[in-house]
This record gives structure tokens, sequence and C-alpha cells, in this order.
């Protein structure tokens, strides 16, 4: 009887680990801070986790000072990865209108200081970046949603955080991304259109309109986009849903609840079609966090 290998376990939490400062993250982690956290991670214990709302530094010192507080949990990561965000990467553009520039919304993405709320990787396996979207102008999206009227055409990249493609040596590759919030703004909607494009960024990929997508992609990242609730175009996140490339392990499983809204689906993990899924679930909340661990396991072929 052959035997059957381990299962591959992917996770996505968009956990607290943004300070209001650069540096503030790792003085926190050093004096303490987050053990409620380590614990869930370590109660999942994920192959691969990807962290969507933890500040960037450019050596990745805050990262490894996490890693460190999970190794002394049982969890060994010695594959990281991460780079430097669109958040708070300036524009040069008054793009909120207040007749100011260098402001937290006037940035590519959402930020008081470059790297605010980035993403990161934290492996058991060798990571290799397949492609990279963070740098792609919105307007350069194939079937954009950009007004031809917006203040920053010639700049504005589509990534508010960033897109990644990361293979994982022996296993699928990671399609990921986290998204504005479709809200913040006014009657021309440019936060939703733009959460939606970030989606829809995906599926282009996939049509192969962006260059060759690998062979067992999984969309894993926070949408910021509930198919069925809240505000956003909506139809972009059900189109993902439906797409017979991919399959969804986990459907209608709230992964946040806001006190304005209520439960609502916004982190994903969406393996090919192709892959077999063992299992999956979402994680209970956590205290003092409203975003829940989204976590699926998949034999590799």
């Amino acid at each position: 009887m052959p035997l059957l290998a381990e299962p591959l376990r992917l996770a996505i939490w968009n956990a607290d680990l943004s300070r209001e400062g650069p540096g503030l993250l790792l003085r926190d982690l050093r004096d303490g801070e987050g053990a409620g956290l380590v614990a869930e991670v370590a109660a999942v214990a994920p192959d691969v986790l990807l962290l969507t709302d933890i500040d960037f530094d450019h050596d990745l010192v805050a990262l490894g000072a996490l890693a460190a507080r999970l190794e002394e949990a049982g969890l060994s990561y010695p594959h990281r990865f991460a780079q430097r965000p669109n958040t708070g990467v300036p524009t040069g553009l008054d793009l909120d209108g207040d007749g100011r520039l260098g402001g937290p919304r006037d940035a590519q993405g959402y930020g008081w200081f470059s790297g605010q709320g980035g993403m990161a990787l934290l492996s058991t396996r060798p990571l290799q970046l397949e492609a990279d979207f963070t740098a792609l102008l919105w307007r350069d999206l194939p079937r954009s949603r950009m007004r031809g009227d917006d203040p920053a055409a010639e700049v504005q990249r589509l990534s508010s955080d960033a897109h990644w493609v990361i293979g994982i040596e022996g296993g699928p590759s990671l399609l990921a991304w986290n998204a504005t919030p479709p809200v913040f703004d006014g009657p021309e909607d440019r936060n939703g259109r733009r959460n939606a494009d970030e989606a829809a960024l995906w599926r282009r990929y996939l049509d192969g309109a962006l260059g060759v997508p690998p062979d067992l992609p999984v969309l894993i990242g926070n949408a910021n986009l509930d198919p069925e609730r809240g505000e956003g175009l909506r139809e972009e996140m059900r189109g993902l849903l439906k797409d017979p490339r991919l399959q969804d392990p986990l459907p209608g499983e709230a992964t946040v609840a806001w006190d304005q809204t209520g439960p609502m689906r916004v982190s994903y993990i969406l393996p090919a079609a192709g892959l077999t899924v063992r299992d999956a679930g979402v994680r209970p909340a956590v205290e003092g966090q409203r975003h829940r661990l989204v976590w699926v396991a998949l034999d590799l072929p």
C-alpha cells in the first residue's frame, strides 16, 4: 500500500501586526506582545502562513522577531518572504483633495509611513517569487475600471498593498494580495472600483493576459470584499468564487466581524480545481483580533 504524503497546510490571517510608526512592531514583539496571536498560529501549525497586515522593514527584522516567537512555541519557519508594499509610498499628488501633500490617503496605498500594513510569508518550505504585479499601473490592467478623468492616471498603481505570485517548493503557486477596502470615498466610488480590480487582476492573469499563469495556482489573500454583503462591487468576488478553474472549500464562512456590518467574508483561500482539498476551516475569533485565521490542507499531486 503506498504511503500518503502529509498534506500541505496553508493559512492566511489579516492579524493586527501594524503600528502607527516604523519600528514600533519590532518593539512590541520584543516586549512580549502578541502572545495570543502566537498561540493561535501554533494551534493551526500551517506549513505556509500569509500575514496581510504586518509592517514591513527593509531587513525583515520584525518578521524575524515574530518567527523567533513562533519557534519558541514549537514552529520553525526558516523561509520568509516580504517586499516593500505600496502602502505609504508617496505619489506626489493630493489624492484626497485636502490641499496638502504627503498624507496617508495621498500614498499609493493608505499608510502613514512606507511599509505600514504590508504582507509577509512564513514557510517551512523554500519560496520563490515567480511574478510581481505590485508596480502595475491601474490603467494598465486589461479592462480596468479606472475612470478616464482619474487624478492620478499617470502614477496610480493598482495594488494598494501588493500582488505576488509565490512558488512553494514541491507545491502550488500562491497568488497573494491584500486589497483596499471599498469604502472611505465619495460617489465616484474610486476605492470600490479599485478594490474590485485588485481581485480582477487574478482573473486576467489566469486568462493569460498578464503572462503565463502557473499550472496549480492557489488564490490567497484579503480581498476586503464579501460576495453578498456590505459595500463594494460584489459581482467581482462572485465571479472569482464561481470560476471553474478554482474551488471554494469554505463557502459562506465569515472571516471577520465588524461593529457596523456584523460577520462578513473577506479573507479567502481558493485552490486550483485540480488540487485535492483534504480539510479546511476558519478559526474562532481571538480576543483583540477582528479577523479570523483561515486555513486549507491540500493533498499534493
